[in-house]
């Protein structure tokens, strides 16, 4: 049938039909910091670290096998040094996470989607738009009332240690497109040398720091092996091999704006499920957490195009606690949450 003749709503349907997984993953992603809380506590986040990834590594490396026999070892140096950084985002949103609500994790990560375009103009040495730099200052406002719960405390130490895992994660995806080792690189080999390194990191932690990971998954009822492989099965594999689809179903520019509702999701369940309580001033916080974050999301400077095509970030965090690669959905996209 020509296309002038078709069914208008055959074209809706299939594009909801497109729309719906890359939604799931952003509401999965939302749930990610909610589950952290039920697997871990601050002396066994590392030992719950290294059995999630302990999880995906093998079935992530059989689809990945023979793209990681062509590696070049520019390209295996390449990976484990971003790897490193990986670990770092890993640990410091992981133990944010245990140390402050649900919400206000999931809704500081978000910053990442603003700090990271100020990072890339700071680098260019480039004036930001003023409306980003708007965007960027009522995000500040925000995180100022949700962190203090409208109140002129100072931040919790699980807020600041997110915060920093929103540095770090903009740091990250400015460093993974200006390493030049990985730039063409096939996404899954990347993305397994960066989540094997990383998990050789938390296991060398774990062997100074809290209990042996095989006594926490003894430890562990069926409740809590079921949140883990959440995080596992479908904050990580499920979120990357469903942008890996996105990217090439859809535009990418839909792709991170249904992405960018991962803050929103996590408010949810940090509210519904956890029991977040937010006073009136915390919760115009969030919501201005939210609108500027969109807000910076379509004001921020576009960057100039790489000489080669990077390749997405390896799966978190986070926006949320899942690390998955987005940065090739669109500006500003983020890996996210662990």
């Amino acid at each position: 049938m020509p296309a002038s003749l078709s069914d208008p709503s055959e074209g809706s349907s299939s594009s909801v039909l497109r729309d719906l997984p890359v939604l799931l993953v952003a509401v999965v992603w939302g749930s990610s910091f909610l589950a952290v809380q039920r697997v871990a506590e601050p002396g066994t986040v590392v030992a719950m670290l290294v059995l999630r990834f302990g999880l995906v590594l093998p079935l992530l490396g059989l689809v990945a096998w023979r793209a990681l026999r062509r590696l070049s070892r520019a390209e295996w140096l390449g990976g484990a040094a971003l790897g490193l950084v990986l670990s770092g985002i890993f640990l410091l949103e992981t133990y944010g996470a245990v140390h402050t609500s649900a919400t206000n994790a999931g809704l500081i990560i978000s910053l990442a989607m603003v700090l990271t375009p100020l990072g890339e103009s700071a680098l260019a040495r480039t004036a930001p738009p003023k409306a980003f730099l708007a965007a960027a200052g009522l995000a500040v406002l925000g995180v100022a009332l949700l962190t203090g719960d409208g109140g002129l405390r100072p931040p919790a130490l699980g807020d600041l240690l997110v915060l920093g895992a929103a540095l770090v994660r903009s740091a990250y995806v400015l460093a993974m497109a200006r390493t030049r080792a990985v730039r063409g690189t096939d996404v899954l080999a990347v993305t397994w040398v960066q989540l094997a390194v990383a998990t050789g990191v938390f296991a060398a932690v774990a062997c100074l720091v809290g209990p042996a990971p095989w006594t926490v998954a003894r430890s562990y009822g069926a409740g809590q092996w079921g949140w883990l492989l959440h995080l596992s099965l479908f904050c990580t594999l499920f979120a990357f091999f469903v942008q890996m689809w996105a990217v090439r179903a859809t535009s990418p520019s839909r792709v991170s704006l249904l992405l960018g509702t991962e803050p929103l999701w996590a408010a949810v369940f940090g509210i519904t499920v956890a029991g977040n309580r937010m006073g009136p001033l915390a919760l115009l916080g969030g919501a201005l957490v939210l609108v500027a974050t969109e807000w910076g999301r379509r004001t921020a400077p576009v960057p100039a195009p790489a000489p080669a095509v990077a390749p997405a970030p390896a799966p978190h965090p986070a926006g949320g606690e899942c690390e998955s690669g987005t940065d090739a959905v669109g500006p500003g996209a983020e890996p996210a949450p662990v």
